[in-house]
């Protein structure tokens, strides 16, 4: 039976760092080999530092598939959509690799990531790195809890990987999506608490959702939270974390599930709204920056890369 990679469905980490590359011209070989590598380089660090309970994930760049392995590929994969209304925009980004590393301890995050760009070497371009970190009680820089509406225990694995029915070459998959957002903090802490629970659609202190009728058609929690026909709610696990410093903060927004209909659902009701010109009121305190579609593959499928 695959396995899937642990990262995905693991709990929260303190810190992360995330690695997004470019392969190089002629490379696709040497990269196959190198990330069937990698399983085993994170097994022997997560073993020597149990402590800092590591969780770490690997993906392939939705544009970069084909060439990368041409043999075949994930049913739903396809790149990241652009899209734009006014002045709200998620620009659609070309990596070809992300690399996932997490952990209770911002050291061992160094050392792992060090490894992984030893071992790449230079066969890639480190296009792209952000670390993450954990803000108080699992919040965004916001104030607000992050991930609230996640899927809870066993649930997770049924929201985020692939199933046998779906897609049985690449069971216990995920699709994967990023987007690096950049808050405009001052902007977001001259309202008040209130106008600020009105925009996301939750209390900000307790983390208590609002009633239905309660909620404003702009608000993020209106949004971002859809039902298909049946009136089954379109879920994804998301693994975000706050990233940035002084003069820089945002979040590393990431979203991984079975099927990529549903972040892309979500983020055009965010962007387009509801038809009547009621998008997410969010997007006026915080920007996306970057975006990329990716598919995290079993670890079966990543050791196996070595013979091809």
């Amino acid at each position: 039976m695959a396995r899937e990679q642990f990262g995905i469905c693991a709990e929260p980490n303190l810190h992360s760092y995330y690695l997004l590359f470019n392969v190089l011209d002629n490379k696709n070989a040497y990269i196959r080999k190198a990330l069937s590598k990698l399983p085993a380089l994170f097994d022997y660090y997560a073993d020597q530092f149990s402590e800092a309970n590591m969780s770490t994930v690997i993906a392939i760049g939705a544009n970069y598939w084909d060439e990368f392995y041409p043999n075949s590929r994930p049913k739903n994969l396809t790149p990241f959509s652009a899209m734009k209304c006014d002045d709200r925009i998620a620009p659609a980004n070309n990596y070809d690799l992300f690399i996932e590393i997490r952990s209770d301890r911002a050291d061992v995050n160094h050392v792992v990531s060090t490894k992984v760009c030893e071992l790449l070497d230079e066969a890639v371009e480190l296009i792209e790195q952000v670390k993450g970190f954990r803000y108080l009680d699992g919040r965004d820089l916001t104030g607000f809890v992050d991930g609230t509406e996640n899927p809870k225990g066993k649930h997770k694995r049924d929201v985020a990987l692939v199933d046998e029915e779906s897609d049985q070459a690449f069971v216990k998959g995920s699709y994967l999506h990023i987007q690096r957002y950049r808050h405009n903090m001052s902007l977001w802490q001259s309202l008040e608490e209130k106008q600020q629970e009105d925009i996301f659609g939750r209390t900000k202190r307790d983390d208590i959702e609002y009633a239905s009728a309660d909620k404003p058609l702009t608000a993020h929690t209106k949004r971002a939270n859809l039902k298909d026909a049946n009136g089954n709610s379109l879920e994804i696990l998301r693994q975000s974390m706050p990233y940035g410093h002084m003069k820089v903060q945002g979040l590393f927004f990431i979203s991984y599930c079975k099927t990529p209909d549903n972040f892309e659902l979500m983020l055009k009701s965010m962007i387009n709204g509801d038809g009547h010109g009621n998008f997410d009121h969010m997007l006026k305190y915080t920007q996306a920056e970057t975006g990329a579609a990716f598919f995290a593959p079993s670890v079966d499928f990543i050791e196996a890369l070595a013979e091809q």
